[in-house]
């Protein structure tokens, strides 16, 4: 049976408490499962309440205020005694029954009292039961089940509510009452007329049709029409109704499960399941998995768009992981502003289409150069030569699409940030660009990656946009946070992730950490819940963090003048970073074809400084927090600022310039030990950035005097050292600095696989294989030649 999506906005304003009419034509699956917290992010709200329903009691109501942001509010009401009149049907729940379902409503009477505790702005009231019930009658007519939904009265001249019903009880007072489980403000949140949704339905496809002249496009969208006007006449005559369930934890929004749950049951719904198909077991992750074994059987792929895909390390893990898991992922499409990041990605992906996207009408164009003027014929022959051949895709071809739209109005560096309206900001319109490509495509599965300023800027209004807009195009969601260092790298880079999946795929699962990490940076509060990671107090035994010298330590010595490209290692392999950093492609994605690893080293090369900033690099002592502070002439105060010292002249370069410049001392108000800094092997840096000057960041090599090499900076975002780089220097600095890290999409790939295969769970976490992603014990070694 088909399913609709109800649109994502919150309701503006607190409900009235009151009474509860019933529908029965809107009696749908629960859509919230956590119980006892509240969301405020924006995206959909919810708050469980006891509400008297024959009595006096007070009743307490939490709805967050979406349309300004503000903080939640609590509102308290009063009803009256001779409001409603209720009386309970049928026998009680079995007394072990009840105090099992809801155990805190029983609670230990020894040395307490069986008074019912006042309500606070801090606490709910918790009001003691004598026993529960399956039914009840309100006002002699209407009749509630246990788990039905009801509309809820609002305040006076308002629309009601829609609320699930999840306890009948008598409480210690003898009083009825019922728990209710906020939905939606209906007004806001619910198609209401699907006559009228079939009709637009109907109008829209219509003129879709009629608008676009290529056969092999109309027959496509006809099976889309035909697929549409089946779901949409399939849906019953109803008031209200919703196909996903909102989940607080990682702000996930799910198709949910088609169980035949009985009498009483949280789970019972009159909704069944797009994912039903017919002659399948009805069993959607069994009848998933049988489909994919079919595939795999015939070595199908599935097809991967690279948006934004810099130099192609996000979409690399995504396949590293896939494949790793059995699933035959392959990047088809890769688009990006940057020419040099292309062409690395076309280097190292001689399978994919890649389009820069920085050309102009001369360069890489969709239109034939020649010929063209009226000449239909040409230009028809250019169209079906693109269409045949996948230039570029097309709805229906995309399995996957990844990317990191830049939002570069949100960045902290930015002073004029648009903090009311951020979508305003022309920096920050890439955005919407990848939901309009998601929307036009139509993947099975998405993945958007950004930084934390997502969830962060403006109580994170472009994080809720995104995940909005995929609710909006019928996907199910999650949104989490995950930390680079967790899955096996010497830096902490905390980015977010958005997944999203069509209602007829499992949602992908979020891969819990593997490595234990040190913390750097700042987690956004209001997003806590969405960080990857296990509980507190949860023992799970986490490989050893790891430190710049577990990953970087074997490689070579190289000047700050180094100019080759690429020269042999030299030296083996000093950790098991090391040695599963130098495996081969082929290697890596679990094949044994060909040498297990590669024995030539490719961009080992500094940025190479200037004549005054490598003579003082080599100034700076070669121990640990070594940097500009230890110079002559630096003094540094109880308030740990800076200042120049009196009695030490200052000195100068053979240029005439100050050895220690003047801006390394006024940096951040002279409290910043950055400038000119060297990393030590037992550290971590808080994240590898695009630029390798030293006059504001700590990147000096331990030992050497220079900055870290392109191959080191790559090696910390873990990029395998057979990925080779294009373009100058400073390039292929900015085209890893901007990368995803790749063991995190790595592991994501996997959990990605894990959902294509019908196998995720149905929570949002998964745990890796131990030792991921070693794919295999090897007896070899990799081979060193001499560096002589």
């Amino acid at each position: 049976m088909a399913k609709r999506r109800s649109a994502t906005k919150n309701a503006s304003s607190t409900p009235a408490s009151g009474s509860a009419s019933a529908s029965s034509k809107c009696k749908r699956r629960k859509v919230v499962e956590k119980e006892e917290d509240v969301n405020n992010n924006n995206v959909v709200s919810e708050t469980q309440d006891v509400v008297s329903i024959n009595g006096d009691q007070e009743e307490v109501e939490q709805i967050p205020e979406s349309e300004d942001n503000s903080e939640q509010k609590i509102t308290r009401k009063v009803a009256k005694r001779d409001e409603l009149d209720c009386r309970f049907i049928g026998d009680p729940i079995a007394a072990d029954e009840a105090k099992l379902r809801w155990p805190k409503r029983y609670p230990d009477k020894v040395g307490q009292s069986a008074k019912k505790s006042k309500t606070s702005d801090e606490d709910d009231e918790l009001m003691p039961a004598k026993c529960h019930y399956l039914k009840a009658e309100v006002d002699g007519s209407t009749i509630f089940e246990l788990n039905d939904d009801a509309h809820v009265q609002s305040e006076d001249g308002k629309p009601p509510y829609i609320c699930k019903i999840v306890e009948i009880f008598e409480g210690e007072d003898g009083m009825p009452y019922f728990r209710a489980q906020w939905y939606y403000r209906s007004v806001d949140t619910v198609i209401k007329d699907s006559i009228a949704l079939r009709e637009a339905k109907r109008v829209f496809l219509s003129e879709i049709m009629d608008d676009n002249p290529l056969d092999c496009l109309l027959q496509k969208l006809n099976i889309v029409k035909l697929d549409i006007e089946s779901k949409v006449s399939a849906i019953p005559d109803c008031d209200y109704y919703y196909d996903l369930k909102y989940l607080l934890p990682y702000s996930t929004f799910i198709i949910p499960p088609t169980d035949a749950a009985g009498p009483g049951s949280e789970s019972q719904s009159t909704i069944s399941s797009d994912t039903d198909v017919e002659g399948g077991t009805g069993d959607t992750k069994s009848d998933a998995k049988e489909i994919n074994q079919e595939n795999e059987s015939h070595g199908s792929e599935i097809a991967l768009l690279d948006l934004y895909c810099g130099c192609g390390a996000m979409s690399t893990g995504l396949c590293l992981g896939a494949n790793l898991n059995g699933s035959k992922l392959v990047t088809r499409w890769a688009v990006d502003l940057n020419k040099y990041a292309c062409e690395s990605l076309a280097l190292n992906h001689p399978e994919t289409n890649v389009h820069w996207k920085g050309y102009g009408p001369e360069e890489d164009s969709w239109e034939p150069l020649e010929g063209l003027g009226n000449c239909y014929e040409k230009i028809g022959e250019f169209v079906k030569k693109g269409y045949k051949e996948r230039f570029l895709p097309l709805p229906g071809d995309v399995g996957v699409i990844c990317g990191g739209p830049p939002c570069q109005g949100i960045s902290g560096f930015n002073r004029f940030r648009n903090t009311e309206n951020p979508l305003a900001d022309p920096k920050n319109e890439q955005l919407v660009v990848f939901m309009d490509v998601v929307n036009y495509l139509k993947p099975k599965y998405v993945l958007m990656e950004n930084v934390v300023d997502l969830v962060k800027f403006s109580k994170g209004f472009l994080g809720r946009y995104a995940l909005g807009s995929l609710v909006n195009m019928n996907y199910q969601t999650r949104m989490g946070m995950m930390a680079a260092g967790a899955y096996g790298l010497p830096q902490f880079r905390m980015r977010v992730f958005i997944w999203g999946a069509q209602p007829s795929e499992k949602l992908p699962q979020y891969p819990l950490p593997t490595h234990d990490l040190v913390l750097r940076g700042v987690i956004p509060t209001e997003f806590e819940i969405n960080t990857v990671a296990y509980n507190e107090g949860h023992t799970m035994q986490l490989e050893n963090k790891l430190f710049l010298g577990d990953a970087i330590s074997d490689l070579p010595e190289v000047t700050n003048a180094e100019r080759r490209d690429e020269f042999p290692y030299g030296r083996a392999p000093e950790s098991d970073f090391q040695h599963f950093i130098r495996h081969t492609k082929d290697a890596m994605l679990g094949s044994s074809v060909g040498p297990e690893f590669i024995s030539t080293l490719y961009d080992h090369r500094p940025l190479e400084l200037n004549a005054d900033d490598f003579l003082r690099v080599c100034r700076i002592p070669k121990r640990k927090g070594a940097n500009f502070r230890d110079l002559p002439g630096v003094r540094v105060r109880a308030d740990n600022k800076v200042e120049w010292d009196p009695d030490v002249p200052r000195e100068l370069l053979p240029s005439g310039k100050p050895l220690v410049p003047d801006y390394a001392m006024s940096f951040v108000g002279g409290t910043s030990s950055k400038p000119f800094g060297r990393l030590w092997w037992d550290e971590t840096v808080p994240t590898v950035v695009t630029r390798a000057e030293p006059h504001n960041q700590v990147v000096l090599h331990p030992l050497q005097d220079r900055v870290l090499t392109i191959r080191e900076n790559a090696r910390l975002q873990g990029f395998p050292d057979y990925y080779q780089l294009k373009g100058p220097v400073k390039e292929r600095y900015i085209q890893v600095g901007n990368a995803v890290a790749v063991p995190v999409a790595r592991a994501l790939g996997y959990s990605l696989a894990m959902a294509m295969q019908g196998n995720s769970g149905e929570g949002p976490l998964l745990t890796l294989p131990a030792k991921f992603p070693i794919v295999h014990e090897s007896a070899s070694s990799p081979i060193v030649e001499d560096n002589s």
